[in-house]
């Protein structure tokens, strides 16, 4: 039985490298940042999942997942992102509040239980903020997509997904942006990247973090990166 925090490094290193179209090891001092602890904090543990035979490592080399140690990880994020899709559809829970609380629940162990809750869903594909939920073998489709920075200015956007940050959320509640909404990009400042958008009858300027932070598809033909 892993502890909560090896999960968590676990969980860390599959969003870190696993979701990443390119990047399939990290530095220790990139994961350390991820985590917001001590590089010298996250070397110690990165040598305990070594010993465990969940990551490959080498002092001051980089860090990848071992087949195990991914499964491992894929599992704490589908268990995480079930529990929010549960809070979210089930409990009246706000998308900006099931976070906090699926840190919690993710480290519930009951493979019958969590394939229970998938079955009582009736095996959602995503979850509330948008992003893929792994399948029981720790498989996973993450779709293609791109940033709302991204989008040129004069097209149309559909939101799908939005990082899974409290804050974040509850401002995007604050300015009624949500998934599936539609979105144009109207102008975007050379000098300072500020986004003029319009969406639901509303105008709005954006700051790059938040561009940087709205997963969209084209709003035409469905897809991230097109001709339309």
């Amino acid at each position: 039985m892993l502890s909560f925090t090896e999960e968590n490094y676990l969980k860390a290193l599959v969003q870190l490298t696993v979701f990443s179209e390119d990047v399939s090891e990290i530095g220790v001092n990139s994961l350390a940042k991820s985590l917001d602890i001590k590089p010298a904090t996250a070397s110690d543990m990165v040598r305990k999942l070594k010993d465990k035979s969940l990551v490959n490592y080498e002092k001051y080399g980089k860090v990848s997942l071992t087949p195990d140690g991914a499964k491992k990880g894929m599992m704490v994020i589908r268990r995480h992102r079930l529990w929010e899709t549960f809070l979210y559809s089930k409990l009246d829970f706000s998308w900006g509040e099931v976070h906090d609380i699926a840190e919690e629940l993710e480290h519930i162990h009951s493979e019958k239980l969590i394939d229970k809750l998938d079955e009582f869903l009736d095996f959602p594909e995503f979850d509330p903020h948008g992003e893929a939920i792994p399948n029981r073998y720790g498989e996973i489709m993450i779709p293609f997509r791109m940033t709302l920075s991204e989008v040129e200015v004069g097209k149309d956007c559909k939101i799908i997904a939005v990082k899974d940050s409290t804050d974040f959320l509850k401002y995007l509640d604050k300015i009624g942006l949500t998934i599936n909404d539609r979105v144009r990009v109207i102008n975007r400042e050379t000098f300072d990247e500020l986004t003029t958008i319009s969406y639901d009858g509303k105008t709005a300027v954006v700051s790059p973090k938040l561009a940087d932070n709205l997963f969209v598809v084209c709003a035409k033909c469905v897809k991230a990166k097109c001709d339309c």
